[in-house]
């Protein structure tokens, strides 16, 4: 063997020592991000592709597969469109799917700066304009997508099908319990903990290290500094006193086990949305599609296979007639 072939083999070997010790440190220091690419690899396997939509603040990330009917799935903040992943491969038969990168998340628009519930909701219509023009789409969303998803089923009825809220809505949660700005391990093992089910084996330290640094630098630190800041105004994003216009069915498909997003605040939902049912994911958290996405499936596909939920008829009072004595 010439010298010359043994220098390239010995290149190509410090090749692959280097990316082995990179995905090793990858793994170690940045273990969400490994699972998010991970997860969209995941979506591209089930036949997933992706394109760019302009909205006004850039370009976003929509990935589409399937056909029929549009479904359109949102995630949380501070997550991408691969946390559908797990569960998503059955519904391409059935349905058009549309999962969008919102603003502000993984490498859709913007990539700086304060977040925005407005700049996210911009998002959704642009990916429901370029997606799903000229029909009615399902709408299903988690946390904060659920949110976003129910402020366009309320300015939009013509546009949604049905609603499917996923442990979130547009309501504020009454004292959380749940802290959403872990700073050590201690506080990251206790939200999440608060947010997964209890099947759900705890996580290791280095995957904690990497909750609280993304806490802190990611999409959803940069929406909740925006909230912080716009106070009082933030109430013209929630439904208070309003549910009763939400002029669409709802269906709520909500892990059980969740400690941000509980029981309570989805029968709050079912209290207030005159055409609302509720299916537990029982023994999962707070997102249950990536947790359970098995059941969570199953939830969601009984729920559309049956007729929507009727409006709720207000039962008059009664009078107690007036005993003459």
């Amino acid at each position: 063997m010439g010298s010359k072939m043994v220098k390239v083999l010995i290149a190509i070997g410090i090749l692959i020592i280097v990316g082995i010790l990179f995905l090793v440190w990858m793994v170690w220091k940045r273990p969400l991000t490994v699972d998010a690419r991970f997860s969209r690899y995941a979506l591209g396997k089930a036949g997933f592709e992706k394109h760019q939509v302009v909205t006004p603040e850039g370009d976003m990330t929509v990935w589409e597969a399937g056909a029929g009917p549009c479904m359109v799935l949102l995630h949380g903040a501070g997550d991408q469109a691969g946390a559908w992943a797990r569960m998503v491969p059955p519904l391409v038969d059935d349905y058009r799917v549309v999962i969008p990168d919102l603003p502000g998340h993984w490498k859709s628009d913007p990539q700086k700066g304060p977040l925005g519930i407005d700049q996210i909701y911009a998002g959704l219509t642009a990916a429901m304009d370029a997606a799903c023009a000229g029909e009615r789409a399902i709408l299903v969303g988690n946390s904060m997508g659920g949110w976003i998803g129910m402020l366009y089923a309320h300015a939009n009825p013509d546009r949604v099908e049905r609603l499917v809220l996923v442990n979130g809505g547009a309501l504020r949660v009454e004292d959380p319990a749940v802290n959403l700005e872990p700073k050590t391990r201690e506080e990251a093992d206790q939200t999440m903990r608060a947010l997964m089910g209890p099947a759900t084996p705890p996580l290791p330290d280095f995957v904690l290290d990497d909750v609280i640094r993304w806490a802190r630098v990611g999409p959803a630190g940069r929406l909740a500094g925006r909230l912080v800041e716009e106070g009082d105004a933030m109430d013209a994003y929630l439904l208070h006193g309003r549910l009763d216009e939400v002029d669409v069915p709802v269906e709520l498909v909500w892990g059980d086990s969740d400690g941000l997003f509980t029981l309570d605040y989805a029968q709050r939902l079912l209290d207030g949305l005159p055409r609302a049912r509720l299916h537990p994911v029982e023994g999962c958290g707070h997102v249950p599609h990536r947790e359970c996405p098995d059941k969570t499936l199953d939830a969601l596909v009984a729920a559309l296979a049956m007729e929507p939920p009727d409006e709720k008829i207000e039962e008059p009072e009664t009078e107690v007639p007036e005993v003459v004595s």
